[in-house]
């Protein structure tokens, strides 16, 4: 094995690890304990950001705006409830993994699901983006060099990312487990520890923002304005939601009880992100946190220069002013779950992507796991995709946050319906009245669950559409297109594979041709090659394009002891590939019932610069001849010695000097 091949493979194992049996497949599986910073991890992170993004909006009204932040929040948290206990009747009625895939195309038909397949996967890649991009911020807010760099740190985290998952599932599981427990335990630390400072021992706290004022952009807003106001800060705090569908499409990435555990998971996801979510919306409000568009401009009393902090380290600031390690703690774990936090859509897309391929709406090089049981091909695309959107938008989370969340409630809507119809087709069956009882209470749930989504879609759409949201949807537009014709290509070969009439006759004898320009050893073996399968015709032909070589080459050939004839073919203008074809299909209209069978010579190099110096002739005539009907195209290889150099590159490989010292000499390189 050449030193290249040896620091390539060493480089893949150091990254990766060695490669995984598919048998082992099951040794991957989850416990819940791993599971919930896994597939939860987005949607407790998003706490991180939504409460922000909830104050960024009212604050455009001013201070009064303000005092509807709560009830915003509860707002969310109330669609929160609804959904977890709507996701939790689709774990267990489709464990399989498809998630609102599957419950769309059983229930509604396959262009819904299509249509949720479109949304999730847009999603998925916006959740990349967007946790980056505020784990950004939040570091930004302690280390200016990051914040004065975020669009390079944001690629640098995606790849790392990557590179993590592409370990397997469950190593990255392992890695996101400390720092998500550990950004539970310290925000819940937090508001515990601010709340009792604030309302037992009476000490009041104050964010470093409470003294300033905000400029207000619009605090005339008044009737339906104002109205439309509060309904884009709750589409925005919507945002909480995303990551809530991941435990549905990985559910068989579960240990078993699969649906049991993914359900237990979805409420552990739930309970924390309310929580979480309420706490710090009422802390930030008790201590008079402000978080504004521009705040050189809009906050008013703020000294020069001032950069504005995260909402979160403005509440770990407050809490732990007296504690400088308790607001680095909080401030790092935030920062790393938001980082990891994209590990969910790094574990949802790929499986998504897999369904998807499996149906044939998507290339089935995505259906296809990798050395660690991983969904390589699209983690891979995944991280692309992500790292042109945090480019594009320049990292920045207000920018990325409207075209965010479309994606998902459409899924959740159309989830919901199919899971409504699910029911309501089960209950027209069922007899026992237990098991009715219990699908009735089921259908409750996914009716108000719907009712609910259905209400938060139409408000992120009036809300978030010219503000952005328009990008997402047409992204979402454009890949289903892009699937239904890749689903139309596929179908469309299948059809044409299954037809039965090409092989109802059989072939009535073979023509074999050689090709040849020189006589030497890789035309001896191409001709010994030939007459080894037996063919009824085996003939060498050679295109004339230099009379004297032409002649050289039939003067060694009648002095060899060759004994397959050779002709030659004219070319006026010095072609190759035409004279050639036009033989084939000369032959092929006086046999039409005979397979023709051309052999190739060809070189087999061992650097990338010799392939542009040998096999541009037989590349150019093999694709020519490849759509020719009733021919086939045969490579005879020839190793040249440099191709020694990767012969050990896979001890699969036949060593390419056995055949070659068969023969025995050394080629004619010239």
């Amino acid at each position: 094995m050449s030193n290249v091949s040896k620091v390539s493979v060493a480089t893949k194992r150091l990254l990766l690890g060695r490669p995984f049996r598919s048998d082992r497949l099951g040794h991957t599986l989850l416990p819940k304990r791993i599971a919930l910073p896994v597939f939860a991890s987005d949607a407790m992170s998003s706490v991180a950001y939504a409460p922000q993004e909830i104050f960024l909006v009212l604050s455009v009204a001013g201070l009064s705006a303000l005092a509807f932040t709560p009830w915003v929040a509860l707002a969310v948290a109330v669609v929160m409830v609804v959904v977890v206990a709507s996701y939790r009747q689709n774990v267990h009625a489709y464990p399989s993994g498809g998630g609102d895939y599957e419950v769309a195309t059983v229930n509604l038909g396959p262009n819904a699901g299509l249509t949720v397949g479109s949304a999730l996967l847009v999603d998925y890649i916006l959740t990349v983006a967007v946790s980056i991009s505020s784990a950004a911020e939040n570091i930004g807010s302690a280390i200016p060099f990051v914040s004065q760099h975020k669009v390079w740190f944001c690629v640098a985290a995606i790849v790392l990312l990557a590179a993590v998952n592409l370990r397997g599932i469950k190593e990255s599981g392992s890695v996101l487990a400390i720092p998500t427990y550990a950004f539970i335990i310290g925000v819940l630390l937090m508001l515990v520890w601010g709340f009792i400072e604030i309302f037992i021992l009476d000490e009041p706290i104050q964010s470093e923002t409470a003294n300033f004022t905000i400029r207000a952009e619009q605090d005339h807003l008044v009737g339906i304005a104002f109205v439309f106001l509060i309904a884009r800060a709750f589409s925005s705090g919507c945002a909480a939601l995303t990551g809530v569908e991941a435990i549905s499409n990985g559910v068989p990435a579960f240990r078993k009880p699969k649906s049991r555990n993914a359900a237990s998971t979805l409420f552990m996801l739930g309970a924390f992100s309310i929580v979480l979510l309420l706490g710090i919306v009422l802390l930030a409000q008790q201590i008079g946190a402000k978080y504004v568009m521009n705040p050189a401009q809009d906050l008013i009393g703020a000294p020069e220069g001032y950069q504005q902090k995260a909402m979160i380290a403005q509440l770990a600031h407050a809490v732990f002013d007296s504690f400088t390690p308790g607001f680095y703690f909080v401030a790092t774990a935030t920062a790393l779950i938001l980082m990891l936090a994209a590990n969910t859509a790094f574990n949802g897309f790929p499986v998504l992507g897999s369904v998807l391929a499996q149906d044939r709406y998507l290339p089935r090089q995505l259906h296809t796991r990798g050395d660690r049981l991983a969904f390589s091909n699209g983690i891979v695309f995944l991280a692309l995709v992500a790292i042109i959107f945090v480019v594009a938008f320049g990292a920045e989370v207000t920018k990325l946050i409207q075209l965010y969340i479309v994606g998902v409630f459409v899924s959740f809507t159309l989830s919901q319906t199919g899971m409504v119809r699910h029911w309501t087709r089960h209950l027209r069956t069922e007899t026992d009245p237990r098991a009715r009882r219990k699908m009735m209470q089921s259908r409750v749930i996914n009716s108000i669950g719907l009712v609910m989504t259905a209400t938060v879609l139409i408000v992120v759409l009036l809300t978030k559409f010219t503000a952005g949201a328009w990008i997402a949807i047409l992204a979402m537009v454009c890949l289903f297109v892009l699937m239904k014709l890749i689903h139309h290509h596929y179908a469309t070969v299948q059809r044409e594979l299954e037809r039965q009439e090409e092989d109802v006759v059989l072939p009535s004898r073979t023509h074999s041709i050689v090709l040849v320009s020189t006589l030497h050893l890789a035309t001896k073996r191409a001709v010994l090659y030939a007459r080894a399968t037996r063919p009824d015709v085996l003939e060498a032909i050679t295109v004339n394009v230099d009379d004297r070589d032409t002649r050289k080459l039939v003067s060694q050939w009648e002095a060899s002891d060759i004994t397959v004839p050779l002709k030659v073919i004219a070319s006026p203008y010095r072609e190759i590939t035409r004279p050639v074809i036009e033989y084939v299909r000369r032959v092929r209209r006086e046999s039409p019932r005979d397979v023709i069978t051309v052999f190739i010579p060809e070189y087999v190099v061992g650097h990338w610069w010799e392939q542009i110096l040998h096999n541009q002739s037989a590349l150019r005539l093999k694709g020519r001849l490849l759509f020719e009907p009733g021919v086939m195209v045969t490579s005879v290889p020839w190793q040249l010695t440099s191709s020694d150099r990767l012969k050990n590159r896979d001890l699969a490989y036949t060593a390419p000097g056995d055949t070659r010292r068969a023969l025995g000499g050394d080629p004619d390189r010239r």
